[in-house]
């Protein structure tokens, strides 16, 4: 199985600009999938954006579309997520996952999850 680790989270102002990492470790990625979500305090886990395993196909939720970037290097074993023009709403915790069968937008479609990292965007 993957081990990931996020990293990159922070507090910042609305309009500013974080990129998050997730780095993989047990296994190489680059036969994975790998998408992103959050978790707001009181909310369900949604889906914010994916890769496929050579990173020519991606899917964004519309919530997040044209304000963020997924990436991936595979020779690095690493997924980032590039997020621009944040607002206050963005607040969440953040979570890479990992999936060897399909790229998706369903979280239950990954086997992988990091532990996530804290967003928090002030207005």
């Amino acid at each position: 199985q993957v081990q990931l680790v996020e990293s990159g989270g922070g507090l910042v102002q609305a309009g500013d600009s974080l990129r998050l990492s997730c780095a993989a470790s047990g296994r190489t990625i680059n036969s994975y999938a790998m998408g992103w979500f959050r978790q707001a305090p009181g909310k369900e886990r949604e889906f914010v954006a994916a890769i496929s395993w050579n990173g020519v196909t991606t899917y964004y939720a519309d919530s997040v579309k044209g304000r963020f970037a997924i990436s991936r290097d595979n020779a690095k074993n690493t997924v980032y997520l590039q997020m621009n023009s944040l607002k206050p709403e963005d607040t969440a915790t953040y979570y890479c996952a990992a999936s060897g069968l399909v790229l998706t937008i369903r979280a239950g479609g990954y086997e992988s999850w990091g532990q996530g990292t804290q967003v928090t965007v002030s207005s």
